[in-house]
């Protein structure tokens, strides 16, 4: 994984792709799968994360005020599904389980999930209280940002020239992903 600047950390959101949402607090860890993520705002970076209330990752989330958000791929599509799958409140081993890979955040502790292709540690906003009730949405700044550098470099995803496998994966419903798909440059000048 390379660092991410930050002024560029939203395009790993910016394609809609399902991200593992971590938590981490009073040693407990969680991770689930979230279809539900995008940017908001460039400096600071800001993302938004929908995170059902009735989750551990949520409680965990609310507990400590920060979260990770991993890129998994396409070859973590079981992985993705699994602990998206099966919540941590009732399988305390969930991650265990699931055979979930990860290493704490060096900004956060929360979990990032090995292999994945991006890595962001963020901080829950304060405006999140107005809105996480109601809506469970997770408003964020995002405090770190990683890639990996066979399909994210120069500021911009870069998956033609890698492996299938490192696809980003993209929930549509009921179970079912997509791979994110091939490039398509417009002509210019019409």
């Amino acid at each position: 994984m390379t660092p991410v600047p930050l002024d560029k950390a939203y395009r790993l959101l910016n394609h809609g792709p399902t991200v593992l949402a971590g938590s981490s607090h009073a040693g407990r860890s969680n991770v689930m799968a979230a279809a539900w993520a995008m940017p908001l705002d460039f400096d600071p970076p800001k993302v938004a994360v929908v995170i059902d209330k009735a989750t551990l990752t949520r409680q965990l989330v609310d507990a400590s005020g920060l979260l990770s958000l991993s890129v998994p791929c396409l070859a973590q599509a079981e992985l993705t599904r699994a602990v998206g799958g099966e919540s941590g409140l009732d399988h305390p081993d969930k991650l265990a389980r699931c055979g979930a890979l990860f290493e704490p955040g060096p900004h956060t502790g929360c979990p990032l999930v090995q292999e994945a292709i991006a890595w962001m540690e963020c901080r829950v906003l304060p405006a999140t209280a107005h809105v996480a009730g109601p809506h469970d949405l997770i408003l964020a700044e995002v405090l770190a940002a990683w890639a990996d550098e066979r399909v994210f470099s120069q500021g911009r995803w870069h998956f033609e020239n890698a492996p299938d496998a490192l696809r980003s994966l993209h929930h549509v419903a009921g179970g079912f992903f997509y791979a994110v798909g091939e490039p398509v440059v417009p002509e210019r000048g019409h």
